[in-house]
């Protein structure tokens, strides 16, 4: 037997996530719409309270984020003890990933589900297992067609990534009833701001013991670059994750920066607002040009052509113009293109260059 040092199981099966792209050869103004950015950026308040932290960089931080969970809580009408918090949500699904599966168990994803889903199935010595979905949609069915008695977590995000699809809340609780009870249902809402009057999944939580649902700051916020996240789950399940949380995970600067974003309601809404007025209006535009394009719930859009090689030749003109958008073959999407929704003039840029590679403007 060879004496070299051996990775854990299921960690060289992990194929890297990649990120969306930031930069085009020979460009020098680039319009960066492949990370599902809120355009507008934080809010005033949340970029004041993180300068307001610089002078204690040097203290290290409070430990149960005590003050940014009961201000969550506050404004989504939650119990706070039973909220952890993590570096973005993304932390708090490792967390879920590495206390409840193992070697020898089955981890459920989609077709087209969020790429980190399999990667934190792997690092866990677990075993993915991927699942059809309709017309871009989670198919309930499917699910529950593929549980076994090695199932242990049922992984989807609603809002979808990259899809922008959704689940109904009736549809969310038929899937739930029809897990058997050992079976953690993880319901990501990372672009839960994106859909009107939605919970993000907390009625679900509050209903059934084996959900789990995670948020983040990410997106809505515009603190993306601060990474932080949540998850809101029955105190029994909170109280094994924080079992594995690091102690200092999240800086204090990052801790007070997402309590004044969450708490700044106001510039949450006009932020809700502009993005379903631009989504819509982007994705009239797309459809008038040809392109197909399901409704979307959060701050994208799929826009869908006829080919694979059409999809990159458009992605080519949008780049040769300075515009970044997602390539999303490795979601098995590849006649597709996943555009985040900007500002006024960066949906205007987009239809523009689109419109003229269709031939139609």
């Amino acid at each position: 037997m060879s004496d070299a040092i051996r990775p854990q199981p299921g960690i060289m099966d992990i194929a890297l996530y990649v990120s969306g792209e930031s930069h085009v050869a020979g460009k020098t103004e680039i319009l960066k719409l492949s990370s599902n950015e809120n355009p507008h950026g934080p809010s005033d308040r949340a970029k004041a309270a993180f300068a307001g932290a610089a002078g204690n960089l040097h203290r290290y931080p409070n430990t149960d984020h005590g003050p940014l969970r009961r201000a969550i809580a506050g404004v989504h009408g939650l119990d706070p003890d039973r909220i952890i918090c993590g570096v973005g949500s993304d932390e708090v699904l490792q967390f879920i990933t590495q206390c409840y599966a193992g070697p020898g168990d089955e981890v459920i994803t989609t077709r087209h589900g969020f790429s980190m889903y399999p990667i934190l199935a792997h690092a866990a010595g677990a075993l993915p297992v991927e699942v059809p979905e309709t017309d871009r949609r989670v198919d309930v069915d499917a699910i529950l067609a593929a549980v076994s008695d090695h199932t242990r977590l049922v992984f989807i995000a609603n809002p979808a990534n990259p899809t922008g699809t959704m689940l109904t809340e009736g549809e969310l609780r038929r899937l739930i009833e029809g897990l058997p009870p050992y079976v953690l249902f993880v319901h990501d809402g990372a672009y839960t701001e994106f859909a009107e009057g939605f919970d993000g999944g907390a009625a679900l939580v509050d209903a059934y013991p084996n959900v789990i649902m995670t948020r983040t700051f990410s997106k809505i916020y515009g603190l993306g670059g601060l990474r932080i996240g949540w998850g809101y789950a029955q105190r029994e399940v909170i109280d094994v994750l924080n079992r594995v949380r690091q102690p200092f995970n999240l800086s204090q600067a990052q801790m007070e920066a997402a309590e004044a974003a969450v708490r700044d309601i106001d510039y949450t809404r006009w932020c809700q607002d502009e993005n379903a007025r631009w989504r819509d209006w982007l994705r009239n535009a797309l459809v008038q040009m040809g392109v197909g394009c399901d409704e979307s719930f959060a701050n994208f859009l799929l826009a869908r052509f006829d080919t694979a090689d059409e999809a990159a030749a458009c992605d080519a003109a949008l780049k040769a113009d300075g515009i970044i958008v997602r390539r999303t073959a490795g979601y098995h999407l590849p006649e597709c293109l996943r555009i985040t929704v900007g500002d006024e003039a960066a949906c205007r840029r987009v239809v523009d260059v689109i419109g003229r590679f269709k031939g139609v403007r």
